[in-house]
């Protein structure tokens, strides 16, 4: 049987479609021709970077070493160069990971989030968000629907409450243009209005389960092609070993 995974509160957001039958068409779709592999890596490396210090060379040799695929190094390489500009010069007074939390969205439908850092500096807390994404950013209703759930996430962890919550946009304005990092206030971005809020997740959960009941006793897909820049959330491996 076709398996229909849970998405990641990100993916929920950028698959999100007015029509149930289009969240459905989508999701089946991407079942039926995964993505083949992850930006995840990168969230490890800018850790190494903000924590052990890391040279930045090093990190660069790691991925060519690690990544076997060259069209995947290209991608790392692209963003990379980005996250150094961003926090050269930065001291960050600690580093932590977050551990993953649930959204409940209906249905008994828990989807996960897990951010992949937050960090202190001068008494402030930052919690940024990074979207590698190089094509078709979140936009629009939805990113106001993402960054409103994520407030409601970060409301219910008083070490996480107060903390400044950035969009780290690292899309490409065109497409064969080169990418370019465009820091987002979450403060900026206006919220979606709670029952605008339910009538989103509840269309959101009717394509989920379309798609799941379309994909039971569906023959499991064959691997695909290399899609692009389009990551599911799985482990990745050590880029250094």
């Amino acid at each position: 049987m076709a398996e229909l995974k849970i998405p990641s509160l990100q993916h929920l957001v950028r698959n999100w479609y007015s029509d149930p039958a289009r969240i459905q068409k989508e999701l089946v779709r991407l079942v039926n021709n995964p993505p083949t592999f992850s930006y995840n890596p990168l969230f490890g490396l800018i850790r190494d970077m903000l924590v052990l210090h890391v040279p930045y060379d090093q990190i660069v040799e790691g991925i060519k070493r690690g990544v076997k695929r060259k069209s995947v190094q290209d991608m790392f390489l692209a963003v990379l160069p980005l996250v150094r500009e961003h926090f050269d010069g930065l001291a960050p007074d600690f580093v932590q990971q977050v551990e993953r939390r649930y959204y409940p969205v209906g249905r008994g439908l828990m989807i996960p989030f897990e951010p992949p850092l937050v960090y202190g500096m001068g008494g402030q807390l930052y919690f940024p968000w990074f979207s590698f994404w190089r094509r078709n950013p979140l936009a629009d209703e939805r990113l106001s629907l993402f960054v409103t759930l994520v407030d409601e996430l970060l409301l219910q962890d008083p070490d996480l409450e107060t903390a400044r919550f950035d969009i780290l946009d690292f899309s490409a304005p065109k497409d064969k243009a080169p990418r370019e990092l465009k820091i987002i206030p979450a403060s900026e971005i206006p919220r979606v209005s709670d029952e605008r809020k339910v009538e989103m997740l509840e269309t959101f959960v009717d394509g989920y389960l379309m798609a799941k009941a379309h994909l039971e006793g569906a023959p499991k897909p064959s691997k695909s092609k290399d899609r692009g820049d389009e990551p599911p959330p799985p482990d990745h491996p050590d880029l250094f070993k």
